[in-house]
Formats: C-alpha cells, structure tokens, sequence
C-alpha cells in the first residue's frame, strides 16, 4: 500500500451509507492477558488492555510483527513488542520499522526550520528555488511549498520515476525530473490531492538549497538534535540490523516476503524508526518545540519556535474554524473538543500510525510488520488514546475499544452468500472456506465479515467498522440493515434473486483484461459487474470510466488515484502490451497461457530417466489402519459425465503419457458425490468434465521430479504423497450442456500460474462465476478445493485412504 496517511477503505454504499473504516472502535476479545511488563505503574492498566487487544488481533489476523509506546509529557510510559523481528528473535520497542508516510512529518519540519530562518520561503513559487521543476500547470497559480506540503499543489499522486511501483533505484533528482511535463490533476489549492510526489518535491528543495544530501541533512537537522538515534532515511548499518521482517499478502495468496528497495521520493516515505524513537519526538511536539535544558542562563534548545508549530498543526486551505484536514506535514482532526494530530505510513511490508493530544499531552505510536494493517494499528492508537485519557482523569477504563469480533459460524455464512441492494450501494456476500466476506458493487476492497452477537462486522486486516443486522424470516436471510454510528439502520438493502450467468464483456475490453506491472506490486485490469476495473496496490479496487477505447479514468472523487487516468498501449493483435496508470508506466505481465491452450514447463531432467527411477520407488510408509480400497471408474456412475484426461496423452504441462487408458477412477463415497455434484450442475447449464482422479504414486514422484523449484507449489510432494494417490482427490472443470464446450475459467487447467488460485481476483465476472458454481456444487457433496488450484478438490474422508501405487492396467476392469 502506498506511503499514504489517507489509508482509508471504502467498503461502500452510496451517498450518507458510504462509510470510512479506519477510525471505528474495535470489537471482543476474548480472555485475560498478563499485567503488561515495563509499565508505569499509573498505565499498568491501560498496558495490559492494549496487550490483550494487541494479542487478539495478531492471533486473529495472522500478524508478525507488533510494537507499540505510549507517552505522556513525563516521557515515555509504556512501550513493548509482540511477534517476532525475524524468526526466534523477538520483537520489542527497539525493534525497527520502516515508518511509510510518517516520514512526511520530519521533511516538513526541516523545511520550516529554514522558513524560521528567514532561508525559505514557503508561499514562494517552488520555482524559486527549483528553477527545472516545470509539471504542466495551466492555472496560472504557482505551486509554493504551502501546498506541497498540505496536499493542496494539484499534482499527480505518484512520481513517473522513482515512485512506490519502481525499484530501479531512482536517484531524488531523477524522481523529481519525472514530475516535468506531466499535467496538474487539479489547479493548485483547489481541492486535497494527496501526493507521494509533492513531497517528493519539497525534501528536493531541502537537498539543492542546502547543497547536501537529503538524508544527510535531515538526519543533522532533525533527527539527531532530537536524540533518535535508531533512526535515519538510508539503510544505515546499525540501525536496520534490527529492522523487522516484513510480509506481503493478498486477498488470494498468503504472507509473502515484502521488497526492501529505498524509493526514489523517499522524503516522502523511506524512514527507518522504532517506536521509541518517534516517541522521543512527541515529547519535543507536547514541549512545543524544546529539546533539552540548555546551560544555566541559557534559553533551552529548539527544534522549531512554538508558533512555527501552531502554525503546522492548522488544516491549510481551509474554512475559518476547520478542525479537520492537513496542516503543513500534520493530519489534522478532532478528539473530545482537544486537537489531534499525527500520521500513518504504508510501506511495503510495514503499517504505522502516529497519533498525539497536544493540549493533553498523551501520545501513542503503534506499527506492524505486516503490509496493509494501517486499520488495525489505527485501531490501537485510538484505543490507546481512550485508555490513556480515562487514566489520567481517574475514570475507569472503557472496554469498548479494545473489544473484538467472534467468527461467523460456516453455516451462515454460506446461508448470508448472495447480493443485497441494488446500483452502486450493492454489496456481494461470499462464503469461502468457512468465512464470510463482503465486496462493495461500487468498488473499494474485498473484507471479511465477523459478529458480535447478532451484529455482522466489517474486521479483518484492511478494514473494520461497518455493521449490519439481517432481516430473516425465521431462517433465510431477506435484507441487510447497514447501522450508523448510534446502532441505528440507515438503509435496508433487501436479498437480489440470484443473477445467474454473466454476460461476456464488450469485446475490445478482452484485450485489456490482465496483469500489468512488478512481482512486488501487481496491477490488475478485470471485468466485474459489466465495468471494467483496476485493482491496485493488492486491496484496492477501482471502477474505471470509459473515457475512450484506450483511455479510462479512476473514480473522479474518492479513491488514492481519484481524478486519474489509465492509458493503454495495444499491439497489432489489439492485446495491451502496457498501461500507463496515474502516470506510473505498467509492464504486462505474460500469465499462463492463452484461454483454451496448454501449460507447459521444461522438466529439469528427461521424461524417461524420471520414470525409471519413480517405478523403481515405493511410497513412503504410513502409520494405518486406513479403509480398504474400494477405487470405482466415475464415469460408469453417471453417464453425462464427460472426460478429458490429459494424462493419457501429450496434452498436459510435461507433453508427456503417463497413463495408457483415459480413464478417472475415485474411492466410491468420493466417487457417488461427483455423480451428485454433476447431476445439481444441471439447474445451471452445466455437467462435469473429468481431467484426473486416482493417480499412481510413481507418477506424482515424476512431476514433482520434474518441476522446477519456484513452481512446487504446484505439485504434490512424494515424500507426503497426493491426495489422488489415495484416490480421494479429483480434478475437473465444468462443460456447458448446450454445446459441450468446456467452461472457459480465469486460467486454464493444470496452469502454473497465480490465476490457478481459487481466489485469484482477475479475468470476467463470467469466469469467475462459473468457477464458483463449480466450487459450490463439489462443496455442498463434501469436497474442499485446493488452495493453489481452481479444479483440484479433495475429498472429506481422504485421510481414510493409504497412497496406492497401481497402475490402472492392475486396477483391472
């Protein structure tokens, strides 16, 4: 996720429905933790409430690493870590972070320093300074620093180079080279546009006026002077030995290691800390700007004059008595009457949130190692802040913001799937793997939906808060009552009849439809609801505007890219080759294969070499005592049932037979569920198509032989065996009963490749619908899908069954 503070998720209704899900309490969580060590005995409380809190989200959303400090104007009065910094090394309040967008806060106060001096000026043109920077402002308003600053310049988001998306080392200079030419999204002042690249700009302006370094000159300037010594924007030796390992993830896929690269715009997001650290820096905030006692008779030393500060914490550019907005670096809001101010940062791998009461002088830091969770330590903050004020004026502590949310039972789940309202203010349900989760028809993530007794709750890594209650008529589900703040409805969104089959998308969209961009950050282009949609930064999910054949547009008024545009690139086969979104260039990625075709790899060794010593093996012993084997052809139960076995011929990923019969053989308890998902597939057009059933153990020892070592994941180990060595385990697709053709799904069988995932977001409302027909029927008869593989579903009693090794001339007939 972008280096962002406005990380807000919007999981979407229409007009007054239409709700942000950062700042909402959080729900129940469960049992008593130990009284939090290294507290100050007047936090001893709120500690331990913050540690139960802390312990229940990162059991419940699989998060690594955690820390958190909270200070007050006596300094820093709990802090601690929870998780690991890297396996067997646990976490603690030293642990370091790469902070995202707090960042921001220390570029604006180096710059303001030079404003107090009399060095900058801030309302001047940046061209003053920077005498290259030429975007394309037609508005006759020059952008100042002022506006750079508050996110009020109308430039694009993300720089061309050295943006979020690149790892290609960009130089400062270079990112900041990129911005010429490129046009302003809006005129300067006219609306809050937050820019990545704006600051980019600024720490720019610091590093030629002052002729040294960025990094350097912050570092002397601000971070030294306030005594955090584990901090820096460079990689420093020293400082990231003890930097926090740090996991990607997304909605298909599992955590996965982050990218470490430094971005080009890094005064907008590439500082490493810990928790202590920017505590330290709170401190001098609640002294005004005082960092230490000076000399007897000496005035103390100071980061900024108190009215440079005032003058930073006031939203800009806005209505006289504005409590809410950007000040100059500064997210501004208001708390109880008293103002609030701080920060988040999103950053490859790390989540933060800063957040301080200058009047009260309480103060929280709280970052997690996991990509996408700004929800969860904003979460903390808030809670904190609560805590800590009930503390201080001897209230007892409130247990609503550290209560959590209880899973859906699997049953109604499944019972609540289906689309409740219509137009924009839609929202899809979808039950997967036991759990429920919720997709906006307006666009903006997909979530998972938890319970507080009869409260459905928006709560998961990337977003919490929205609430429904469910209108039934004694079971069935009939609407869905989104609730306001005060727990009351503010809509009924009643239960859509089932839509049935999608349309095909318009024709000239099949060429953009796919995935553009780096490993570390995919771009999806997909169809969904008859619109064409990007999906963006792992989570984020966008309606586009067709603006032309080629040329369409992000939403015009929410969203991180809202106001910009996508252009494709196509080639002589009308198939995109690139996509330039909001400004970034986006490569396309090859994925796959072609709808219809064949994936193939190149074994790492000769077929036959493989063959000869898999027949030569034995499958590893198991502990029993397992069923016996009562292995039956499925075709034989059910004459509809088509097949298409790949492995009798050279039409599979190793152009090579492995089998001499076509032939698909199941234990028979699995064996009569397929003939019963086939028969239920009839209300929908559809029946089974068979690839694969039973399978010799030799010949899951040649694939796995076979297989390059980045693809395993695709192929079962012998040392364990397959699930199809048990013969509880069946590979199929769907065929349409009109025609016979197969189903054409979001990647093709036996396809090496992320779309295999049954999650996998990408491809046409048509292809993912019917891969979910498909996995609903082989659901509903006991069969769970694979987590790598759309078609590959095992069967519930799999465990009963020993590996089997028999070729299928000595199953007999």
């Amino acid at each position: 996720m972008s280096v962002a503070a406005e990380t807000k998720i919007n999981v979407g209704f229409a007009g007054a429905v239409l709700l942000t899900l950062l700042l909402a309490a959080c729900g129940d969580a469960p049992g008593n933790a130990a009284p939090a060590s290294g507290a100050r005995a007047d936090y001893t409380e709120v500690a331990t409430a913050l540690t139960t809190m802390i312990e229940h989200e990162r059991g419940q959303k699989g998060l690594a690493a955690m820390s958190i400090a909270l200070v007050d104007e006596e300094g820093v009065a709990w802090a601690a870590g929870f998780g690991e910094q890297s396996p067997g090394v646990p976490a603690t309040a030293e642990t370091v972070y790469r902070v995202g967008s707090v960042s921001k806060l220390f570029t604006d106060i180096a710059v303001m320093q030079l404003a107090e001096q009399g060095e900058i000026d801030i309302d001047a043109p940046v061209r003053t300074y920077l005498s290259d920077f030429a975007p394309d402002n037609r508005s006759g308003t020059p952008i100042t620093l002022r506006q750079l600053m508050s996110h009020r310049s109308g430039l694009i988001r993300e720089p061309p180079a050295g943006n979020y998306f690149d790892d290609g080392g960009a130089s400062l200079t270079a990112t900041v080279a990129s911005l010429n030419g490129t046009p302003l999204i809006y005129e300067p002042e006219a609306r809050t546009k937050y820019s990545n690249a704006g600051i980019a700009v600024v720490g720019y302006t610091l590093e030629v006026t002052q002729g040294e370094p960025f990094a350097d000159y912050v570092k002397r300037t601000v971070i030294d002077p306030i005594g955090m010594t584990s901090s820096a924007f460079t990689p420093e030796p020293g400082i990231v030995d003890d930097l926090a390992r740090a996991y990607m993830w997304g909605f298909d896929r599992g955590l996965f290691d982050a990218p470490t690269f430094e971005l080009g715009m890094a005064p907008a997001g590439s500082m490493y800390s810990t928790v202590l650290d920017l505590a330290r820096f709170m401190g001098v905030m609640f002294r005004r700007g005082e960092l230490a006692d000076g000399a007897a008779g000496t005035p103390p030393a100071r980061l900024l004059a108190p009215e440079t500060l005032e003058a930073m914490w006031q939203p800009q550019f806005a209505a006289p008595g504005a409590t809410t907005g950007y000040g100059l670096g500064f997210a501004v809001q208001e708390r109880a009457g008293e103002l609030q101010l701080g920060h988040g940062g999103a950053i490859y791998g790390f989540s933060t949130q800063l957040a301080f009461l200058p009047g009260s002088r309480l103060g929280v830091v709280v970052v997690s190692a996991v990509d996408g969770t700004n929800t969860i330590t904003t979460r903390v903050a808030d809670a904190a802040l609560q805590l800590m004020l009930a503390a201080r004026d001897g209230q007892p502590l409130p247990t609503t913001p550290t209560r959590g949310t209880a899973a859906i039972a699997p049953a109604l789940a499944l019972e609540l799937e289906g689309t409740y309202g219509t137009g924009s203010g839609a929202v899809e349900f979808d039950a997967r793997e036991g759990s429920l989760f919720m997709t906006p028809a307006r666009g903006g993530a997909t979530v998972e939906i938890r319970a507080r007794g009869d409260t459905l709750i928006v709560d998961d890594r990337i977003a919490f808060g929205t609430r429904f209650v469910r209108e039934h008529d004694g079971g069935a589900t009939t609407a869905l009552l989104p609730l306001g703040p005060g727990g009351d409805p503010l809509a009924t969104l009643p239960r859509q009849p089932p839509a049935g089959r999608p349309d095909l998308p318009p024709a000239h969209w099949n060429g953009l439809i796919g995935e553009y961009g780096p490993d570390h950050n995919v771009l999806y282009i997909l169809e969904r609801n008859g619109q064409l949609h990007a999906l963006i930064e792992w989570f984020f999910l966008y309606p586009l505007e067709e603006i032309s054949r080629d040329i369409y547009a992000f939403p015009a008024d929410w969203g991180l890219y809202h106001g910009e545009h996508l252009v494709f690139s196509r080639d002589e086969d009308d198939r995109a080759t690139s996509v330039e979104a909001a400004s970034v260039a986006f490569a396309r990625r090859d994925v796959g294969t072609e709808a219809g075709g064949t994936f193939r790899i190149d074994p790492v060794r000769p077929v036959a070499e493989l063959r000869a010593e898999a027949l030569a093996a034995s499958p590893p012993d198991e502990p029993g005592p397992f069923r016996d084997s009562e292995l039956v052809e499925v075709a034989t139960l059910e004459p509809g049932i088509l097949l298409d076995v790949r492995y009798s011929t050279t039409n599979n990923f190793m152009s090579s037979v492995f089998y001499d019969e076509p032939r698909v053989f199941l234990q028979r308890p699995a064996a009569e569920a397929v003939a019963r998902a086939h028969l239920a597939l009839a209300e929908h057009g559809f029946g089974l198509l068979l690839h694969d059933g039973y399978r010799p153990w030799y010949v899951t020892r040649m694939f796995f032989d076979a297989t390059p070592e980045e693809q395993k994941l695709f192929v079962a180990d012998p040392a364990s065996g397959s699930r199809h060595n048990r013969g509880s385990a069946i590979d199929l697709n769907l065929y349409d009963l009109a025609t016979g053709e197969p189903a054409d799904m979001v990647g093709t069988y036996d396809e090496f490749s992320p779309r295999s995932f049954p999650n996998y977001p990408g491809g046409t409302s048509r292809q993912r619908w019917q891969r979910e027909i498909l996995r609903r029927a082989m659901e509903a008869e006991g069969f769970s899908v694979y987590e790598a593989e759309w078609w590959h579903f095992d069967h519930d009693d799999w465990r009963e069954y020993a590996l089997q090794n028999a070729t299928f001339g000595e199953l007999g007939r």
